[in-house]
């Protein structure tokens, strides 16, 4: 149960203790250059919030509840959006870091990714169906059994996908992403 609702209001650097936010409610909220590195976000909501500019590296996720947010420019370095609650989840990320994020098993339908750089991220049972990752960085990305029917992934770069092991219907590649999707074949592309 939240203990502090707010609503419609914009929160800057510091105006919100970083210690006090556990089992806080907003909604139509807007954050700007928060840092909320590590600290603990367990059984917050967020509905129709924006991150702007916030730095929420490797922050306590246990069941925090991220209902239509929007990240712009955000580093969310090692933040594991597989605890959060699945419970109308919905998040879109524009020119985010994203580094060591964990969206195992995490439904993601139609979620956009704006350049982003995704480095190690954890993909593993995601539903990524009709999913947009645009221009964004996915070196050493993990994709097992994830759904990327109707993805696209036309200016994506730097992915390994094995085409066995991942539902991929209808997902879109550019034709510069093939080696990406060939690497279990060991071929050699020039």
């Amino acid at each position: 149960m939240p203990t502090h609702y707010h609503q419609d209001r914009t929160f800057t650097g510091s105006d919100l203790p970083a210690d006090q936010l556990a089992s806080v409610e907003f909604e139509g909220c807007t954050f700007r250059q928060c840092a909320w590195s590590g600290v603990d976000l367990s059984n917050a909501r967020f509905t129709d919030c924006v991150f702007e500019q916030c730095d929420l590296s490797t922050a306590i996720t246990k069941n925090t509840a991220f209902r239509t947010v929007r990240f712009e420019g955000c580093k969310l370095l090692g933040l594991q959006f597989d605890r959060c609650s699945a419970f109308l989840f919905a998040v879109r990320f524009n020119q985010c870091r994203l580094d060591f994020a964990s969206f195992r098993s995490v439904v993601l339908k139609k979620t956009t990714f704006g350049d982003c750089r995704l480095h190690e991220v954890d993909f593993s049972g995601a539903d990524l169906s009709g999913a947009t990752l645009d221009d964004c960085d996915l070196a050493g990305a993990v994709f097992e059994g994830t759904n990327l029917e109707q993805a696209d992934l036309r200016t994506a770069h730097n992915f390994i996908i094995d085409p066995q092991q991942n539902r991929m219907k209808q997902a879109r590649f550019s034709a510069s992403g093939l080696p990406g999707l060939l690497m279990r074949y060991q071929l050699v592309i020039e």
